[in-house]
């Protein structure tokens, strides 16, 4: 075996296998042989990095569990929607996430609350910040399953860790009194450690109803809705736009 190709096989076994590509690449251009040892060496540094970001992005979006596949290069602007360009270019930024503020994001049923929670779930992700997307009914079963099997002290960890946790439609779904303090728990503990980016058909005003116990309402609204930006989408279902479009170009 060649000196090269031992390097190569070397640079695998120490999980530097971006950087063992490039080099074989390398070998094969002989152009590349002209440039300095110091400018290859960058190359492949810079290779190896930009893949493990890659791989990084990867992980953080596929462990956030969103459902959808958003990013704001693909936000449609209409008069219609409500959505202010320059406020979501803000917002994009994601300082409100570094700030551990919130973010409300109100509509009706189909305007696209979701894809936009999850298009902010990407960003973050992009920055390196940990996300984790709950449904507000799946998060109460959660909730249920784990007063039963003990897991209840792991299912908290879990939401308190992430830099942001979305939770998706609030106000579908049951909320008894056990997932009222659970969702105090989480709450308090996320105003020391991140941000909350809720979804919900239903204005601020109306929450109060979602709780079985006016006391943890009044405590769980005051953490969240008073440091909270908010958007508010408007205009008829974008699933409904889509199928027309759909039918129109078929």
């Amino acid at each position: 075996m060649s000196s090269t190709q031992q390097t190569i096989t070397r640079l695998r076994e120490l999980k530097l296998v971006p950087m063992a590509d490039a080099y074989d690449m390398q070998l094969q251009q002989p152009k590349l042989h002209d440039v300095s040892f110091d400018d290859r060496f960058a190359m492949l540094v810079d290779h190896e990095a930009s893949e493990r970001e890659a791989r990084k992005l990867k992980r953080l979006i596929r462990g956030a569990g969103m459902p959808e596949l958003a990013s704001f290069e693909d936000v449609e602007y209409k008069v219609n929607r409500g959505l202010d360009k320059a406020q979501l270019a803000s917002l994009a930024s994601c300082d409100w996430i570094r700030r551990q503020q919130n973010l409300i994001i109100q509509g009706a049923t189909g305007v696209g609350k979701t894809w936009l929670a999850c298009a902010f779930g990407q960003q973050a992700c992009r920055l390196k910040m940990p996300v984790l997307f709950y449904r507000a009914s799946d998060l109460y079963g959660s909730i249920t399953e784990s007063l039963l099997d003990g897991s209840l002290p792991a299912l908290k960890l879990s939401l308190s860790k992430p830099s942001l946790l979305i939770l998706d439609d609030l106000g579908l779904g049951e909320m008894n009194q056990h997932a009222s303090q659970f969702l105090l728990d989480v709450i308090d503990r996320r105003m020391r450690t991140g941000s909350l980016l809720i979804t919900t058909q239903y204005p601020t005003d109306q929450w109060h109803g979602f709780f079985p116990d006016p006391t943890l309402a009044d405590a769980i609204l005051d953490r969240v809705v008073h440091q909270s930006h908010r958007l508010s989408l408007k205009g008829e279902s974008m699933r409904k736009t889509m199928a027309r479009k759909k039918m129109q170009s078929s």
